[in-house]
């Protein structure tokens, strides 16, 4: 198959990977359900696959860019454009708080680049507070990561981070064969809803995703080995953590604990 759709060639530096069955788009659409007064934004429109559909459903749209060609073709079609404010730009380095009107929440959504899914999922979890819902197409793998239960392989950073923060559910399967060029592995898309009171409290996200950096780290160590720095056998048993235990086989709210007890312990905070 081409690897040219529409006129525009599939990026690689921008890992694109443009969706184009029907049945899909629409099972994806129908999973959003976008209604006319929310504020939708689009992260990643391509060739507006999604974009289109979601457009006929509402009266406008803020999509974020990055590459040049594809924002223009946005910003100059025919039916769209009126309903579009193209954002150009890098969603990494988006502050999402920028597009709230009237303190109404964002509907984030998107058909997500494999190159930046986890760092863009990470970045977003710094916006909940201004987000009602997110849907996203990712890498299966990504996807499995997201809703591991602790003593699974896929169990990681990631898992504990987004089910800290939000409820996660698994939509759909998309074959690799939706999309020019098709990408060679599955695709899932996910919905991931903030919660408003978390089951698992944490005084701040940032400890949570430091704690995680540093149990995860080496994952066929100990917690005792890879927390050394900052716990004893004490202050762990204290926990009702097992200090012999694999970072995997920890719970959310293991790792919450221990975030709480690092806020409120570690004296190098900013």
């Amino acid at each position: 198959m081409s690897k040219t759709h529409l006129g525009h060639r599939a990026r690689k530096r921008f890992g694109q990977n443009f969706l184009h069955d029907t049945f899909v788009i629409n099972d994806i659409v129908d999973a959003i359900n976008p209604m006319p007064n929310e504020h939708l934004i689009e992260i990643g429109p391509g060739l507006a696959a999604l974009t289109e559909p979601v457009c006929e459903r509402i009266d406008h749209l803020t999509v974020v860019e990055l590459d040049r060609d594809l924002a223009d073709r946005l910003e100059r079609h025919p039916f769209l454009s009126k309903k579009l404010t193209v954002h150009r730009g890098d969603a990494l380095k988006t502050d999402f708080r920028q597009f709230v009107r009237d303190d109404q929440p964002l509907r984030v959504f998107g058909n997500l680049p494999y190159n930046i899914s986890t760092p863009l999922i990470f970045h977003l979890l710094e916006h909940l507070d201004v987000i009602q819902d997110m849907h996203f197409m990712l890498q299966k793998e990504v996807v499995e990561r997201l809703a591991a239960e602790h003593g699974s392989k896929a169990y990681g950073r990631i898992s504990v981070s987004v089910q800290q923060a939000c409820a996660v559910e698994f939509v759909l399967l998309v074959p690799p064969d939706a999309f020019t060029p098709p990408p060679k592995v599955e695709s899932a898309v996910v919905r991931l809803v903030p919660y408003k009171e978390s089951p698992y409290p944490v005084h701040d996200r940032k400890a949570l995703h430091t704690i995680c950096l540093m149990a995860f780290n080496q994952r066929r160590k100990t917690i005792r080995n890879n927390l050394k720095s900052i716990l004893s056998d004490e202050q762990l048993r204290a926990l009702d953590i097992d200090p012999d235990a694999r970072p995997e086989t920890l719970s959310v709210a293991d790792f919450c604990r221990l975030a709480n007890w690092y806020f409120e312990n570690e004296p190098h905070r900013d």
